[in-house]
């Protein structure tokens, strides 16, 4: 299984950030690094825009899921139907925002074993043969900062990127003066741990990693932010 893997996920990834580092990065990993993170992301674009539109639905039905919960209190087997009622009546899946990181996840997993072992010479055996081999890969990004090594600059920016995209799909808060019901205490509670909790959790994985990986995580991440920002702009708008 391992070596399945190995061969359909590691060395095409390790190959195609090779060939970046040897052609249109010139020979700058960090570009590299970015780049190759823009390619995974356009590759799941479609997918990723349907699992933001999803969420944002989800959240616009809060209202009405919150009457239908109130109203099937005492009985769970007809609140469930009563749901999922609604989500086929609005076309909506609530399990659609998982699927894209379910799918993602060997890729970002076979990305970190890249960007783990990436900079050692002895990597370099798993090129192909149409790929040059550079001999040694520089991991200075502009000669500034050294993605081989932990970097707190970065691991600092990929838990602020978190926080930011966390904090653009947050629920909204009720009107005031509207009263809340015990779950609504606990889900906004709920939320709100997570919105600090993903932050502190990047930072603290992002610390004592390779700078390559938080680097790779700054950039997918704002890029799934301007990802949001287009696809929620024109909902804003037309209210």
């Amino acid at each position: 299984m391992l070596s399945i893997l190995y061969e359909i996920l590691y060395r095409p990834l390790f190959n195609l950030l090779v060939f970046l580092y040897n052609t249109v990065s010139f020979s700058n990993i960090g570009i590299a690094i970015i780049i190759l993170t823009v390619l995974i992301k356009l590759a799941f674009l479609s997918m990723s825009k349907k699992a933001i539109v999803s969420q944002k639905s989800l959240q616009d039905l809060q209202p009405k899921i919150k009457e239908l919960q109130a109203k099937h209190k005492g009985n769970k087997e007809e609140q469930a139907k009563a749901l999922m009622a609604l989500y086929k009546e609005n076309k909506v899946n609530p399990m659609s925002g998982c699927l894209p990181l379910l799918i993602q996840l060997p890729i970002l997993i076979a990305l970190y074993q890249v960007l783990l072992k990436g900079f050692n010479p002895e990597s370099l055996s798993a090129l192909y043969s149409f790929v040059s081999n550079p001999g040694t890969i520089n991991p200075m990004f502009f000669g500034l900062l050294s993605l081989a090594v932990p970097s707190k600059i970065l691991a600092v920016l990929a838990g602020l990127a978190q926080f930011w995209q966390a904090k653009m799909m947050a629920p909204k808060k009720n009107l005031p003066g509207a009263p809340k019901s015990s779950d609504e205490y606990v889900s906004q509670a709920m939320s709100k741990q997570m919105m600090y909790f993903l932050p502190v959790f990047t930072i603290l994985i992002s610390w004592k990693l390779p700078a390559g990986l938080a680097l790779y995580w700054v950039v997918t991440t704002l890029f799934t932010i301007v990802q949001q920002y287009a696809i929620m702009r024109p909902v804003r708008t037309n209210k």
